[in-house]
């Protein structure tokens, strides 16, 4: 077995000048070194090519959406034996692709959820982080690391399911646990790793403080506004039916995922996590609040349908 397989990191992008230098950059600083980033961009107006060409020579455009993109980079142009999609808005911890490496080694799953960190100082954007911490995992998560022959078999991302947030990413997952395993990455499974003065101050000043030991990756998104937020979550409903479609209602996973005892109460509740919940009450009342819209708006939806 090779100790240092190639790692093919597919970075999907739309005008993202602003995100994609500091996602670039914590690639570019990983501890594992043999890496290939592949920049996948659906033809920015912005400058966002030029400065991706700054830390890698593949960088093509691809359309019309994210799943076509991924599968372009994943597919055709990876070279790796594991291949992974990050969004531009995504900054890797150091020692991740090293963890999540030494992980697939143990030769028991095709590939890996990965923590998830939101960034933000708002607080709502501190409930959208506490939100997160739940999902680690669950029929909610979605796996982004992934052997990638595995990945070619189950035929990559299903592009029929073309809205983004439409459930692509669920739907990768039921087609690769079809054939094998997908497992969390264990958080422990880093030593001491130094951050970049740049990077660790940029997390930090985004509400928190970068760990030094835990395989992370860290999501700045756009600062929260609800009304953007709802907007965003509406458009993300439109999509769903497919994915509804294509596996039954019946399938364990979807009820999962659209059922009201899991996603208000399952999700937060199983396996000790309910403490939480009783630790950080204006958080929990925050989260349901959101959780509520979302709901709301999801039901509206579906009524105009």
């Amino acid at each position: 077995m090779n100790s240092s397989p190639l790692v093919s990191i597919v970075v999907t992008t739309k005008n993202e000048e602003k995100n994609i230098q500091t996602c670039l950059e914590s690639i570019q600083g990983q501890t594992y070194q043999n890496i290939e980033i592949i920049v996948v961009d659906n033809f920015s107006a912005d400058r966002t090519q030029e400065i991706a060409r700054q830390y890698t020579g593949k960088v093509f455009s691809k359309g019309p959406e994210r799943s076509a993109q991924r599968n372009y980079g994943m597919i055709d142009i990876a070279q790796g034996e594991y291949v992974m999609f990050v969004d531009a808005d995504m900054i890797l911890s150091p020692g991740l692709i090293g963890a999540c490496v030494r992980r697939m080694q143990a030769g028991d799953c095709l590939a890996l959820h990965i923590h998830e960190i939101v960034l933000g100082v708002s607080f709502f954007s501190k409930v959208r982080r506490f939100e997160r911490t739940f999902y680690d995992g669950t029929a909610v998560d979605g796996a982004r690391f992934f052997l990638k022959r595995a990945f070619v078999q189950v035929g990559g991302f299903d592009v029929e399911l073309f809205n983004e947030g439409s459930g692509e990413d669920w739907d990768i997952d039921k087609l690769i646990k079809r054939i094998g395993a997908i497992m969390l990455l264990d958080e422990s499974l880093v030593d001491d790793q130094p951050w970049g003065p740049d990077l660790f101050g940029f997390i930090d000043s985004r509400g928190v403080t970068p760990s030094r030991r835990k395989p992370t990756i860290y999501h700045n998104e756009t600062d929260f506004v609800l009304s953007n937020y709802l907007k965003k979550k509406s458009y993300y409903a439109k999509g769903f039916d497919g994915y509804i479609a294509k596996w039954g209602q019946s399938d364990p996973d979807i009820r999962k995922q659209f059922g009201l005892w899991y996603r208000y109460f399952g999700v937060f509740l199983e396996n000790g996590k309910w403490s939480k919940l009783f630790a950080h009450p204006l958080l929990s009342m925050g989260m349901y609040s959101l959780r509520f819209l979302v709901g709301a708006v999801y039901i509206l939806r579906k009524q105009k349908v």
